[in-house]
This record gives C-alpha cells, sequence and structure tokens, in this order.
C-alpha cells in the first residue's frame, strides 16, 4: 500500500507497505486481523515473507476446525512453534475480532478497558533537515496532537531535538533512536536531558536489557524499551535490573492482545508506565492497538495518528479522527469496531491463501 510520504527511521526508508490482512470465518461471522511484519528484516527478523510461510503452514493448520474459546487457549496451541509473534498475534486478533462479534461485545469491553477516548501523539520520521522537520511539526500541532515523537540516529539527534524545543518550549516531546547508539556512541545521549523530554525510546540493541540498565544509571531521561520486551518475562527482567523507566507495548510485536495484557499488569504492579506504540498498521491493525489504550495503565500519549497520515487509502471505513484536543474515541461497536472496506482491500491485494476445515 502507498504511505502518502516516504517514513524514515535509523534502520530504512519506506515508500510503500506490504501487509497480510488475515480473515477467519466460524458460524456465519468473520474475523479480521493484520500482521504488522514488514517487507524486509529492518525492525525485527519477521517479514510478511516469513509470516506467510509460517501462517500458512503451520499456525491456520494448527487451529483449523478447533473450538478456541479464548486467546490464552489459542496461545497454548501455537505455542509449539518458536518465536513468529507478529504471526501469531495477526491470527490472535483476528479471533478476539471474532469473539466481540459472537458476544455482540466492543474491544474494549472484551479487553476490560475503562478510558473512552485515547490521548494520541504522532511520530516522524527523519526529515531532510531539522528546518523542515520543524515545519512538520508545526502542522501536526496545528491538528491538536499533544505529543511528538522524533526518530533520531547518530547524526541527527541533538540537532533536530534542540530546534524543536526551541521552537515548541511547552510541547510533550518524546525521541525514538530505534536500537541506533551502541554504549560507545551513547554519549551524545547524556544531552538529551538539556531538553526535558518525556523519553527516550530503545537507544540501544533491539535485543539489549543490560547495557540499558547502564545507562539509564548515567541519564536522567526515562529509557523506554521497545524492540527488547517480548514477552512479560522480559519485562520482569527488565525492570529488575533498571534497565527501563517505561515500556511500549506493541500488541504485534509482543505476540498478541493476550501478551500486552500481560505486560501492562505487571508493569501496573511494578509502578512502570507502558504506552502503546505502532508499527505503520492500516486501520485494522491500529483499532486493537486503540482499544487496548483503554486499560488503566497506558499513562502515556499512545501512536495512534490517523492511518491517512501514513497512507492514501486505508482499509477501514469511516476512519477514526483525532479531535481539537488530540484525543481519539475507542468504538463501542462489536468486535473490531470499523467496517472493512472491501473494495480497496482487493484493489491492493496481490496474492491470496484460502483453505478450511473440512
Amino acid at each position: 500500500m502507498p504511505l502518502v510520504s516516504p517514513f524514515e527511521t535509523s534502520f530504512g526508508r519506506i515508500s510503500e507497505r506490504e501487509c497480510i490482512v488475515i480473515s477467519i470465518f466460524s458460524e456465519g461471522l468473520v474475523g479480521y486481523g493484520e500482521c504488522v511484519a514488514d517487507r524486509d528484516p529492518g525492525y525485527a527478523y519477521e517479514t510478511t515473507g516469513t509470516a506467510w510461510h509460517i501462517l500458512r503452514d503451520f499456525l491456520i493448520p494448527a487451529i483449523l476446525g478447533k473450538d478456541i474459546k479464548s486467546a490464552d487457549e489459542y496461545q497454548e496451541i501455537v505455542s509449539e512453534v518458536r518465536g513468529h509473534l507478529m504471526a501469531k498475534a495477526s491470527l490472535e486478533m483476528a479471533l478476539w475480532d471474532l469473539f466481540g462479534k459472537a458476544q455482540e461485545k466492543s474491544l474494549r469491553t472484551l479487553f476490560q478497558g475503562e478510558r473512552q477516548k485515547v490521548d494520541v501523539g504522532v511520530s516522524i520520521g527523519l526529515q531532510n533537515s531539522p528546518q523542515a522537520l520543524a515545519k512538520v511539526v508545526s502542522e501536526y500541532l496545528e491538528q491538536g496532537y499533544g505529543r511528538i515523537k522524533l526518530k533520531i540516529k547518530p547524526g541527527r539527534d541533538l540537532g533536530d531535538v534542540s530546534i524543536i524545543r526551541g521552537s515548541f518550549p511547552e510541547i510533550r516531546l518524546q525521541v525514538d533512536a530505534n536500537s541506533a547508539y551502541t554504549l560507545d556512541t551513547a554519549q551524545t545521549l547524556l544531552q538529551l536531558d538539556n531538553f526535558n523530554l518525556l523519553m527516550i525510546e530503545q537507544p540501544l540493541g533491539d535485543t539489549d536489557i543490560v547495557d540499558h540498565s547502564f545507562l539509564q544509571k548515567e541519564i536522567t531521561t526515562p529509557i523506554c524499551l521497545d524492540e527488547s520486551i517480548l514477552s512479560v518475562e522480559d519485562a520482569r527482567k527488565a525492570i529488575k535490573i533498571g534497565a527501563c523507566k517505561i515500556i511500549n507495548i506493541k500488541p504485534g510485536r509482543v505476540g498478541g492482545i493476550s501478551e500486552s495484557k500481560k505486560i501492562h499488569d505487571f508493569c501496573q504492579d511494578n509502578n512502570i508506565g507502558v504506552w502503546c506504540g505502532g508499527l505503520l498498521e492500516t486501520g485494522i491493525g491500529r483499532a486493537f492497538n486503540i482499544a487496548l489504550s483503554s486499560l488503566p495503565g497506558f499513562k502515556y500519549p499512545a501512536d495512534m495518528s490517523p492511518s491517512s497520515f501514513f497512507y492514501k487509502e486505508d482499509l477501514i471505513d469511516p476512519t477514526y479522527e483525532v479531535d481539537k484536543n488530540g484525543y481519539i474515541a475507542i468504538p463501542t461497536a462489536t468486535g473490531l469496531g470499523y467496517n472493512l472496506e472491501m473494495k480497496r482491500i482487493n484493489k491492493y491485494t496481490k496474492q491470496k491463501y484460502n483453505t478450511r476445515a473440512y
């Protein structure tokens, strides 16, 4: 699917995104999910290619024809497949949509959420210059976003942050390094303490916890772990050694909503703030993120800008909007809460796989 404009991070630049949409049929109902894997293994080892293989050859055959009553039951069935959390999450989300439709409940109700609206921010990729970045930030502030997240990397960090903080001294501002630094190159990050940031997200290696604990002792800016946290056990270890003060929960990254809720509950019990990030999902994937953000432990604005921010056309109708105060209303309709735009899905579909239980 084509993006409105290229999106650049420390690990690459994309102008279009491949995605996998899941449809599960049961007793006259259809549940939908989305796999968040990218075409290339920049953010994670999973790709749309590997996810397609794992879904088609292992995960779907494992659940086909089974009477699955809960997400935990599903996770137990697919636990024999090691890893591949993004692929697993896409099926689990489609099951949640089915559960909601079958029980005539919204995702928020199924997840036991409390909020009726979500405080949201916007994630801005690397721009051609700090001046160009300031222009983009200004435009999104005018649209009502209350929190700005900047992507950074070595050579594009202090200058960008300095001009944005200088131009907009009162905004809630955070940065995301996507693992672009090491302890040897992280001395620059100490200077970020001067800019009153909400957090710095995943400054060091994508699988690291230990070095983050050393860095957190040196800086006052809270470290938020993202890629390092794939399970509640990862969260427990990171919190125990002081590797972070905040955790970014992305359902597609950790294997689904059930694991996301476990991480949320553990962090809440240990006074660690969490928030919900995004992975360039279409409106299908973002619907689950919005509903998850209704849980009480989500203390920071979510990366939930409308899909129109990224995509020329979304796969849901109507798409959700950010109000003038920077909030998105959480749907109350059953299941996903949005109607799928099937004509657009068919327009962009390049490959299909259909199977059924006999």
